[in-house]
């Protein structure tokens, strides 16, 4: 794949990370680029682990399995640190965005990763704050297009507010407060260097 992006998505049931992969996939194809997105499915419940994936390229995408070695990894549930093997095959030079209100320093030694590799950002905290709930999708879905450049930040939160007022045509104060938790999101997304 030319120019491609292979992110795989940790959450647990009910956290958003299948919407999540979704619409990042969804954004990267309206700013013209080929993308999948999908979730793994098994005996997900409400609180099980779970993992999705998207896939970017500027070329058709010929692939059709799960992301084995992906650039980026984001996990929506930091206690799956501890559990889940996040950085399976995780590419050199490869990132990790963590749903965390700890530094990247911290999030990067329970990972085993050089700080340079991590991306420590609070979005169940800037979800509770814009949202009401601690829903991380949104929130971490901007620390991953920060992390990973695939669009620039004007650029995604437009196509993000686009995106959500077609899903929530009817609550505009869902798609604001989305928006609004995007951009801190993206603001507040820290890494080491």
């Amino acid at each position: 794949m030319n120019n491609a992006l292979e992110v795989r998505w940790h959450g647990r049931g009910g956290q958003g990370a299948k919407t999540a992969a979704l619409l990042l996939a969804e954004l990267a194809y309206e700013a013209g680029r080929k993308a999948q997105g999908f979730p793994e499915y098994g005996p997900e419940r409400m609180g099980a682990p779970i993992t999705a994936y998207t896939r970017v390229s500027d070329a058709a995408i010929r692939t059709h399995s799960n992301v084995y070695e992906p650039d980026l990894v984001a996990v929506l549930d930091e206690t799956l640190l501890g559990t889940v093997d996040v950085t399976r095959g995780l590419k050199d030079g490869g990132r990790v965005v963590v749903n965390t209100p700890s530094t990247s320093a911290q999030a990067a030694l329970l990972l085993g990763l050089p700080e340079s590799r991590v991306v420590a950002v609070d979005a169940s905290g800037i979800a509770k704050g814009e949202l009401g709930k601690p829903i991380p999708n949104v929130p971490l879905l901007a620390a991953v297009v920060r992390a990973s450049g695939l669009l620039p930040r004007d650029e995604f939160l437009a196509a993000l507010r686009e995106a959500a007022a077609h899903k929530f045509a009817s609550k505009p104060g869902v798609v604001d407060a989305n928006v609004r938790a995007a951009e801190r999101a993206y603001e507040e997304a820290v890494h080491g260097e």
